[in-house]
């Protein structure tokens, strides 16, 4: 049993919160049993390290893990976990990112992301996107990195379903989106509300919906690339929606005109 967290392979695990770390190696860290069971589901594992107390409790999982399972202890295991209360476990994942062409290959619902900063944010995208049956996410080079570990914990295993590109430009994602027939659906509060009518006959066409930053939205070159800007309307008082929240009413809307036609 590894004690101690300045253990070089606790260390070497625990640079991985770190983005340099996670684009040298293309690894990346995951938590709790959930993300786990998914992991291995999806052979990405490399190692992980769980207490005693955890493989008491998910015996079915370590016994699963074999001889990628180290067993750790609490001050070691804390040292690689990016929670206030970890969850017993922490694998090195195999980073699976796919390429821009592949993405869209044969896609009729994305979402494109452009400068979102907030893992939070990014991470429901992907888990909604994942949820509404999204062909692909779509992270451009000015994002936060999918991989991060507050993203991951955020798409619950989504980071593991679906199919994602990363590094891209915004203008070069928006071109191979056109370049595959989808049209591209920009959300801004600029832009047509989302009920009316010309707009919901547009939502069973093959869609990339391009989605902005959280507090500045889509810039003004970016928007410009899109086919039609789309707002999502507001019926209350609330002054404006989450980034996630707006991008999961028009995934999901995208997606339900979809399994209507």
């Amino acid at each position: 049993m590894i004690e101690s967290p300045r253990h070089e392979r606790v260390r070497a695990a625990s640079r991985l919160q770190q983005r340099a770390a996670r684009s040298e190696t293309g690894l990346f860290l995951l938590e709790g049993p959930n993300a786990l069971r998914e992991a291995i589901a999806a052979d990405a594992i490399v190692e992980a390290f769980a207490t005693t107390a955890f493989v008491d409790r998910h015996g079915d999982l370590a016994a699963s893990l074999g001889d990628a399972l180290e067993l750790v202890g609490e001050r070691a295991l804390a040292a690689m976990s990016d929670t206030v209360r970890p969850q017993g476990v922490v694998a090195v994942c195999r980073q699976q990112p796919t390429t821009l062409e592949r993405a869209l290959e044969r896609a009729t619902l994305v979402a494109i992301l452009h400068e979102v900063q907030d893992p939070g944010n990014l991470g429901t995208i992907l888990r909604v996107a994942d949820a509404a049956g999204a062909d692909a996410v779509v992270v451009t080079r000015s994002s936060v990195d999918p991989y991060n570990p507050k993203v991951v914990r955020a798409t619950t295993g989504s980071i593991l379903h679906i199919p994602h590109a990363v590094g891209v430009s915004t203008e070069d994602a928006v071109l191979a989106a056109h370049q595959r027939g989808l049209q591209v659906l920009a959300a801004d509060v600029s832009g047509d509300e989302l009920t009316a009518p010309h707009v919901r006959e547009r939502l069973a066409r093959p869609t990339a919906w391009l989605f902005g930053n959280e507090a500045r939205g889509l810039d003004v070159a970016s928007l410009a690339l899109a086919d039609l800007p789309v707002r999502v309307p507001i019926y209350g008082r609330a002054e404006s929606l989450n980034l996630a929240t707006a991008a999961s009413v028009c995934l999901y809307q995208s997606a339900i005109a979809h399994a209507d036609g």
